[in-house]
């Protein structure tokens, strides 16, 4: 846990990347943010579930918003692959073990080769495709431009790497159907790669952005439309079949161990763990969450916004990221809601707050009209707009001394991305957030009674003794209600 892992230790002589046997699936990438592959991912998933092909959708890096697209397509849970939150030989387990009898279709992260501190391809979505020996399909914004496309793909293909691309096929986006033949006849003869298809000019896709990327999927009208249309439309432009050859699974792999010793160590208890979840807080990691299910985590879904209090009967919450700021109004209006988080918080009850639910937990927050609005006030302080990404990317979160779920010498990894700040006394922040590239570093993290918060999203299987313990503290408060009621 933790290693400085990286595509050029390991098995790198053989050019498999981790371990040998290959998987199933490949990976859609392109070579900026922009160039629209979560869309083409959207439509695919589409048509292979309209196909009966069983897909399952996986996001590179840390991002939340485009699985959320992902699950509006197949209305199930999807997951991350991140190799600065994971070591190698983990991925690899975890995809292997959850996309066992699923056409997986991997959703690159920014531009192919991007990865840590904008001068590494750490972490980047090429690292991924190495470690888990996935076909990669550039994705190829083609708007404005002809011939100029095979220069672009053979810089692609030859940038030089010690294990190569990975990229097995292209795809042209934005590009003129009357215009395709002659492409695709000059790619493939100066490349040598295989033109799998293109996808046209639509209209009908209406897909915002905003600060933290996308909009969300809920706040755009007749989606689940779009996607239908954009699924038939790739059926007659994307080589499809094609693609579900190019991600067969290659060799059957053996029955993987599921979880450490340390992570399930406390399976034989159980425990209620609240998770706020709707228009406002809707960023988790499945992985965080499918840990805590394993600790003994009985998962109680509820709403901030809509529900009048919290549900009954709970051993812990969490909140988690999104958009507070949009529903400032909505959830200072709920004072029921409000009372209830504070009630609990105060009594003792474990909390995890992160970015969003960080802003929940304050006295006041910020909308985005500038209007203020009281908060919970379980932490002192107000949550204001300021203006530009406060802090953005990956880090690892220390702590000098013992702090509730972490221990000094360990290191849970994490990223921040948020426009939002708060302004504390300095001795408020606990914790330290490091940058994995240099030697950036900041206080981040706040706690008090059981409640643990800050900006930073945590990835809990970075570090299991964290989970392991906010898990106990949860059994710890459920018996001490248990023997109070008695």
């Amino acid at each position: 846990k933790g290693s400085e892992s990286c595509v050029y230790c390991g098995d790198a002589a053989s050019g498999r990347g981790w371990g040998g046997a290959s998987v199933a699936g490949f990976m859609i990438t392109a070579a900026s943010s922009g160039s629209g592959k979560t869309m083409i991912t959207c439509g695919l998933l589409e048509l292979f579930k309209r196909k009966g092909l069983n897909p399952l959708a996986c996001k590179c890096g840390p991002d939340y918003i485009d699985g959320l697209f992902h699950k509006q397509v197949l209305e199930l849970e999807g997951m991350n692959l991140d190799s600065y939150f994971e070591a190698p030989e983990e991925l690899r387990d975890k995809y292997s073990r959850l996309s066992k009898g699923h056409l997986p279709v991997v959703e690159g992260v920014m531009g192919y080769f991007d990865g840590l501190g904008g001068s590494t391809t750490r972490a980047s979505s090429w690292e991924v495709a190495h470690i888990l020996d996935l076909p990669a399909v550039l994705v190829v914004d083609a708007r404005g431009a002809s011939v100029s496309l095979a220069a672009v793909i053979k810089g692609f293909l030859e940038f030089e790497r010690p294990m190569g691309s990975q990229i097995k096929a292209v795809i042209f986006n934005r590009m003129s159907p009357m215009l395709y033949p002659r492409i695709r006849e000059l790619v493939e003869r100066e490349t040598g790669i295989r033109a799998a298809g293109f996808v046209p000019e639509l209209d009908f896709l209406k897909v915002g952005s905003r600060h933290l990327g996308l909009v969300l999927p809920e706040e755009i009208a007749g989606l689940r439309e779009q996607m239908n249309r954009l699924g038939k439309c790739l059926e007659e432009t994307i080589d499809w079949e094609f693609l579900e050859e190019l991600g067969a699974e290659k060799e059957e792999r053996d029955a993987l161990e599921e979880e450490n010793t340390e992570a399930s160590c406390t399976a034989a208890f159980s425990f209620r763990l609240g998770i706020a979840m709707d228009e406002a807080f809707c960023f988790y990691y499945q992985d965080n969450l499918r840990l805590l299910e394993r600790l003994g985590g009985e998962l109680v879904y509820f709403s901030p916004i809509h529900d009048r209090s919290l549900p009954e009967q709970l051993d812990g919450l969490i909140l988690g990221g999104g958009y507070p700021e949009l529903y400032c109004e909505a959830l200072s209006l709920n004072e029921s809601m409000r009372e209830s988080v504070k009630k609990a918080a105060e009594g003792g009850l474990p909390v995890l707050g992160e970015c969003g639910g960080y802003l929940y937990l304050l006295e006041e927050l910020e909308a985005e009209d500038g209007r203020i609005w009281p908060m919970t006030g379980v932490l002192k302080g107000k949550g204001y707009k300021k203006g530009k990404n406060s802090r953005f990317g990956y880090i690892g979160v220390e702590a000098e001394k013992d702090r509730l779920y972490l221990k000094p010498g360990e290191q849970i990894r994490g990223h921040e991305f948020h426009y939002w700040d708060c302004e504390v006394l300095e001795e408020e922040w606990v914790m330290r957030a490091k940058k994995p590239v240099g030697n950036r570093s900041w206080p981040c993290i706040r706690i008090k009674n059981q409640v643990m918060a800050g900006f930073p999203h945590l990835f809990y299987p970075s570090c299991p003794a964290f989970a392991v313990r906010f898990a106990k503290a949860c059994v710890r408060y459920k018996r001490k209600r248990d023997e109070a009621e008695e």
